[in-house]
């Protein structure tokens, strides 16, 4: 362990470990989420085919394949970032609970970081698996047309965790100046739905809510990583989409460390 409490890779391997053994006990909750999660992919799909079939058979690019594939990932997606996000470190610190978290060893970020990676891990197995297989099956998918589409949008839906986990703690940080971070959450909750992509392609937008899509870290969580399945981007516009992505997640890692720092001054100073 380094002084700064940063773990060594078997350390925070057992940390993500820890967080998928943890979420992997809600079977039934995991199984009817994937569930609700399909019955809407079908909605979705069915009213994004009817736009197309208007507009001449695309929109914006997307064809039906592209459209079916979009789709999917973005229902599968869903529980990966977790798109509607709760109150985890906010009721920490308004517990107190959070005094446990800054003795531990570990620096609470990085832990907090670790598990998230392996809630990450186990919603891949059913909450993206499972609509992904039926919307394949039932609709059909984009094939990639090149190789290194598969270990890219890996890559990239890592990097979309870790972007989500970081807007998601400085979010729930904010409780220790407002206490109760519900309000916040929802408004949060509203933006990325919107701005990610996840209802629809932000490819679909006016120019100038395009723009202001992009001046956020939403569509880093979901429309990269499909744009990346779909194939939307090559060579260095793709490099650069990855980058993009690092960059926030490097960026709002880094926040949240701040936040907590500023918050466990002002905790201190209330005697907490």
């Amino acid at each position: 362990m380094s002084p700064a409490g940063l773990p060594s890779p078997r350390t925070f391997g057992t940390l993500v470990g820890a967080g998928f053994r943890r979420y992997a006990t809600y079977r039934a909750a995991t199984f009817a989420g994937a569930f609700t999660n399909t019955f809407f992919g079908v909605v979705k799909l069915a009213i994004l085919l009817a736009a197309a079939a208007a507009a001449g058979g695309s929109v914006a690019g997307y064809d039906r394949a592209a459209l079916s594939t979009y789709s999917w990932l973005a229902q599968g997606m869903i529980a990966v970032i977790m798109a509607f996000p709760r109150p985890e470190q906010a009721e920490r610190v308004r517990t107190g609970e959070i005094a446990i978290d800054l003795g531990r060893p570990v620096h609470p970020v990085v832990a907090w970081l670790a598990e998230d990676v392996g809630r990450a891990g186990q919603a891949c197995l059913v909450r993206f698996l499972v609509p992904l297989a039926f919307g394949g099956l039932v609709f059909g998918l984009r094939v990639p047309e090149r190789p290194e589409t598969l270990p890219l949008f890996v890559a990239s839906v890592a990097l979309a965790v870790v972007v989500s986990f970081g807007a998601r703690l400085v979010v729930n940080l904010t409780a220790f100046w407002l206490y109760d971070v519900r309000g916040l959450l929802t408004l949060f909750t509203v933006g990325s739905s919107v701005l990610s992509g996840l209802v629809v392609p932000v490819a679909f937008f006016p120019a100038w809510l395009k723009v202001l899509a992009y001046c956020t870290p939403f569509p880093a969580m979901l429309q990269t990583p499909v744009d990346v399945a779909v194939e939307r981007r090559a060579g260095a516009d793709l490099l650069a989409a990855l980058g993009v992505q690092a960059a926030w997640a490097a960026g709002l890692l880094a926040l949240g460390v701040l936040v907590l720092r500023r918050g466990t001054r002002r905790l201190v100073v209330q005697g907490g």
